[in-house]
C-alpha cells in the first residue's frame, strides 16, 4: 500500500488579479495521489479592506473547495489571511520538517511593500511590550506578527478594475525604483534567515519549508538545514509543491495544463528515513 502523501504549497492569494487561479475549482487536480492537503499561508486576504462583500465571497469559495475537495486541507496563517486559521506553522516528519509561512523572518513582514516602515515600528512596539524574554519565544513573535498583519489593510490587493490594479500594484510595490533592491535583498537574505529560524527554534528540522517571497527554490544551507521556498501562484516564477510521506520529501513543480493545475516533474528529493541497518553475518 503507497504512503500516504502530504502536499504542501503556499501563496495562492485567490481573489488578487495577480492569481492565476480564477475558480479554486482550478486546484483539485492537486488532490491527485495526495492524502492532506496543506496551504501555508496566503490562501486569500481577508484583512481589512473597502470591499468586504468579495472578501467574504474568496471566504465562502475557499469553504466549498475544503467540501469538494476529498481529503483534509490544512489552512496556516500568513500575513495576508492572518485570522484565517488558528495554525501558524507545522511540525512534520517526526520533527524534521517545519513549515511557516516566512513573513516572520522579516522584521517589517514585507520590507519591499508601501508600509514596510509602520509596519516595523508596530512589531518593535509590540514586541517591546511583551514580558522580558517573551520576544524570543517563537509562538509569541508569530502572534505578534499575526495582530500587526491584521491591521494592515489592504491594498492594491483590494483593487478590482485590472488597469487600476496594476497601476496599484507598481506605485505600493516595485516604486520608487530602490523597491527593487529591497526585493533582490530579500530574495538573497530568506535562506540564510530561514535556516536560522530553523536552527534556534527547531534544531531537529533538517527542512524548512516557506513561501512568502514568491520566488521558488531549494537550498542547502551551511547549517544544514534545506529551505524549501514554494513560490506562489503568481507570475512570474510559480509555485512549487513539497510531497511528504515518512520516508521521502519530493519537491514537484506546480503546472497549468488545460487550465488546471497539477503536480509536476520532480525537482529534488530527499531520504527522510533512516536506512536500515544491514545485519552482519561472520563466516561459518
Amino acid at each position: 500500500m503507497p504512503e500516504p502523501v502530504t502536499r504542501i504549497f503556499s501563496d495562492v492569494h485567490y481573489g488578487d488579479h495577480s492569481s492565476r487561479v480564477r475558480s479554486l475549482s482550478q486546484l483539485l487536480p492537486l488532490t491527485e495521489g495526495a492524502s492532506r492537503l496543506v496551504v501555508n499561508g496566503d490562501m486569500l486576504d481577508t484583512r481589512q479592506g473597502p470591499n468586504p462583500a468579495h472578501t467574504e465571497a474568496c471566504r465562502a469559495d475557499v469553504r466549498g473547495f475544503v467540501e469538494r475537495a476529498g481529503i483534509p486541507v490544512t489552512f496556516l496563517t500568513g500575513n495576508h489571511d492572518p485570522d484565517f486559521s488558528n495554525l501558524h506553522s507545522l511540525d512534520l516528519a517526526g520533527g524534521k520538517v517545519f513549515v511557516i509561512h516566512g513573513d516572520i523572518l522579516f522584521d517589517s513582514i514585507v520590507p519591499w511593500g508601501h508600509d514596510a516602515e509602520p509596519i516595523r515600528r508596530n512589531v518593535r512596539s509590540a514586541l517591546d511590550s511583551l514580558p522580558p524574554g517573551a520576544g524570543q519565544v517563537l509562538e509569541e513573535r508569530i502572534r505578534v506578527f499575526r495582530g500587526v498583519a491584521s491591521c494592515v489593510h489592504q491594498r492594491h490587493q483590494a483593487e478590482r478594475s485590472p488597469i487600476k490594479y496594476v497601476w496599484r500594484f507598481v506605485t505600493d510595490t516595485i516604486w520608487p525604483p530602490h523597491s527593487a533592491l529591497t526585493i533582490l535583498r530579500a530574495w538573497r537574505d530568506m535562506p540564510k534567515l530561514a535556516s536560522a529560524l530553523a536552527q534556534r527554534h527547531r534544531p531537529r528540522a533538517e527542512f524548512i519549508v516557506v513561501g512568502h517571497t514568491h520566488r521558488p527554490g531549494i537550498w542547502e544551507t551551511a547549517n544544514g538545514v534545506t529551505v524549501i521556498n514554494t513560490g506562489s501562484f503568481t507570475l512570474p516564477f510559480g509555485a512549487y509543491a513539497v510531497d511528504l510521506t515518512d520516508s521521502l520529501l519530493k519537491v514537484r513543480r506546480i503546472q497549468l495544463r488545460g487550465g488546471d493545475f497539477h503536480a509536476g516533474p520532480t525537482l529534488a528529493e530527499f531520504a527522510l528515513a533512516e536506512p536500515e541497518a544491514i545485519p552482519h553475518h561472520g563466516a561459518r
